[in-house]
């Protein structure tokens, strides 16, 4: 027997692909495969509402959250056909706080106490949502120290209801202080603008959004008016300890945008060269370093484009016992990943020729449209181009507060290996 909608929502057929997609847990469908949308008896379907999903058979398939405008047209919210508003936004809350007791399960040192405006603990930031594999598609919470960022990016997800929810949540806790919204880029561009100023304070506290948080012992500012995305990026908090762990001598970390890696790997090194194009992230690298007085490593930034200056530091010789290169995804859709390619190689076989026998060669790409065996490929294509055999030490993903969703492949996009060049 074909479904049949509540009497009150809009229901959308979806492919055959789509349908096997979602039966096999997946939680997307795109918009090249809605067949057909069947208005509610409110009138048109509008982005940001809530839809019955069904196969070519009409067999119910859940509900989504619909988009008009983003190539994901359907976000699966539930596998529930036709349900509402309330019954969503029960949900929201619901999986938010899971996703929080998840948190504490996996980064347990980033929470082990109250608000003191800032812990001193080894570790006090960390992912508390990610999205689709929180169930929570669309949504995206960041912790740095007492400041909560959140991140909307859908319309049905940047709306009053939600971020109501969400804040009741998060202000429960006693680890936030200030919660803070930052607009998505794309979503600016469809004029959905998260409100100006913060979303809470804790009464007592100042509407500050500038704080001080810390990772593996190491601390850094935070600023939520500034920076790329939620402002840090957390996924790397485990890689950057175990780059640490192998590194010695003289080191480089290229896009190392406010110091993540280079601050780690001065802990064990005596020299440590940081470079990034983006002067401002610098500064701020420059400022985490003074913040943490006790690195004894000499430490210097050098503004500049990563592939010029590894040409150029591998044509004049220079000598680095170990590289990190970890710079921002080249592949932003699967088109794009030919070219993305050609660079991870380029930049693999500059760092390589700049590495004695046995140095250390850490090498990331955070572009889920190009899969772990394809980087291990076009590390070796690099390889042996410039005639070098590597060992691969460790072949490392996200922190486990970024949790991967086997049947969601786009949850798994930050690939990490260390290696030794022989």
């Amino acid at each position: 027997m074909g479904f049949k909608a509540n009497g009150t929502g809009a229901v959308a057929r979806v492919a055959r692909r789509a349908a096997e997609r979602l039966r096999a847990g997946h939680l997307w469908v795109y918009r090249s495969d809605v067949e057909r949308i069947t208005a509610g008896v409110d009138g048109p379907l509008h982005s940001g509402e809530l839809v019955s999903v069904v196969d070519r058979r009409g067999i119910a398939l859940g509900t989504a959250l619909y988009s008009a405008e983003q190539e994901i047209a359907l976000r699966m919210v539930s596998q529930q056909a036709g349900i509402g508003r309330a019954e969503y936004l029960n949900a929201v809350r619901a999986r938010v706080e899971a996703a929080i007791q998840l948190r504490k399960a996996v980064v347990p040192e980033a929470f082990g106490g109250a608000c003191a405006c800032a812990s001193a603990g080894e570790t006090d930031a960390c992912r508390v949502v990610f999205s689709d594999a929180d169930e929570l598609s669309g949504i995206v919470v960041d912790r740095y120290g007492d400041i909560v960022v959140l991140q909307l990016l859908t319309e049905g997800t940047a709306q009053d209801d939600v971020r109501r929810v969400l804040v009741e949540v998060l202000a429960a806790q006693p680890w936030v202080r200030t919660i803070v919204e930052r607009t998505d880029a794309r979503m600016r561009e469809r004029v959905v603008v998260a409100p100006e100023g913060p979303l809470y304070v804790r009464e007592g506290c100042q509407a500050d959004l500038k704080t001080v948080f810390t990772i593996n012992g190491l601390r850094f500012h935070f600023d939520a008016d500034t920076g790329q995305k939620t402002g840090a990026f957390l996924d790397q908090r485990l890689n950057y300890a175990a780059a640490a762990r192998w590194a010695r001598g003289r080191a480089l970390d290229v896009c190392t945008y406010q110091g993540g890696f280079g601050l780690h790997l001065a802990r064990v090194c005596e020299r440590v060269t940081g470079v990034d194009a983006s002067r401002s992230a610098l500064e701020v690298a420059d400022r985490n370093l003074e913040m943490n007085s006790e690195l004894t490593a000499r430490v210097d930034w050098i503004e500049a484009d990563a592939f010029e200056l590894l040409h150029e530091f591998s044509d004049t010789g220079e000598q680095f016992d170990a590289i990190v290169l970890d710079p921002p995804a080249f592949a932003k859709s699967k088109r794009a990943s030919e070219g993305a390619m050609r660079g991870y190689k380029e930049l693999n076989l500059r760092a390589m020729k700049m590495l004695p026998v046995g140095g250390t060669l850490v090498t990331c790409s955070c572009s889920y449209h190009i899969a772990m065996e394809e980087f291990i490929g076009v590390v070796r294509a690099a390889a042996a181009d410039v005639g070098r055999r590597v060992q691969l030490l460790e072949m490392r993903g996200a922190a486990p507060d970024h949790p991967v969703i086997l049947a969601l492949p786009e949850t798994s996009y930050l690939k990490c290996l260390i290696c030794r060049v022989a």
